[in-house]
């Protein structure tokens, strides 16, 4: 049984604007899924769409054989425990530090009471200053976010993920700000988590050539629907072209080894 399920999924912001248009794909655990596109073609549409941080118009979206759309808040959040999401500008309490902000990735699975006074278990703890050495950040682990280069930071949003115990991490454009030496450290840490892990990752990206390098399964987005599904080998540069309306002009040289 798939992971991740979407039937016919579709968003409509208004009558004119189609954010995404009958899309259907279904992945596995253990995935590496990138999805390409231009900007404007849906890719983080698509992404909140799946851990409904917006709400589809219609379709049918399921993680683990529960379908999300009929969940109540409550049962939504428990689902949200399973799925982690990386984001490209970060998401953190800047004034907070490393591990607090790791720490948050634990609020999903606390009381409201215990989540506003932080109440974390000593085990909680544990698992979270172990990850934060596992990405090479023992050294910053009690610095403020505000002290971090950007690429320290999506490191430090990747850790909050994983101390979620995902089955699923959803990653929005995580190194389109980045520069090419620390997307390339960006993208082997997640490569790592998805192969030792055996966590599943869906990841939107800019750079063709990063998802050719890295992906098990790339799935690319034009205005909206999916116009290839399958591996990185079928992606042929006409159909790259196709997926971009024309040669995409801002493919990076490979970042992967």
């Amino acid at each position: 049984m798939a992971l991740l399920e979407l039937k016919n999924v579709s968003k409509h912001y208004n009558s004119t604007t189609r954010a995404l248009v009958d899309v259907s794909f279904a992945v596995g655990e253990g995935e590496f899924v990138s999805v390409i596109g231009s900007s404007g073609s849906g890719k983080t549409t698509l992404l909140r769409c799946i851990n409904r941080m917006i709400e589809p118009s219609g379709g049918e979206i399921s993680f683990g054989g529960i379908v999300l759309s009929g969940l109540r808040k409550r049962e939504l959040r428990r689902v949200r425990t399973k799925i982690g999401m990386i984001f490209q500008q970060h998401n953190l309490v800047e004034r907070l530090t490393v591990i607090e902000n790791v720490l948050h990735g634990r609020l999903g699975y606390k009381s409201t009471l215990a989540g506003a006074l932080g109440r974390y278990t000593r085990e909680e703890k544990r698992q979270a200053q172990e990850i934060i050495e596992m990405l090479g950040l023992k050294d910053h682990m009690y610095k403020r976010c505000d002290q971090l280069s950007g690429g320290q930071k999506q490191r430090v949003g990747i850790a909050r993920a994983l101390v979620q115990s995902p089955r699923m991490i959803l990653c929005d454009e995580p190194i389109a700000s980045l520069d090419p030496g620390t997307a390339k450290i960006i993208m082997s840490y997640l490569r790592n988590i998805c192969t030792k892990w055996g966590i599943t990752l869906v990841i939107s990206l800019h750079q063709v050539d990063v998802a050719l390098s890295y992906s098990h399964r790339v799935i690319g987005f034009q205005k909206g629907a999916v116009l290839f599904d399958g591996p990185p080998a079928g992606l042929t540069p006409a159909r790259i072209a196709e997926i971009y309306g024309s040669d995409p002009v801002d493919m990076v040289a490979p970042l992967a080894g």
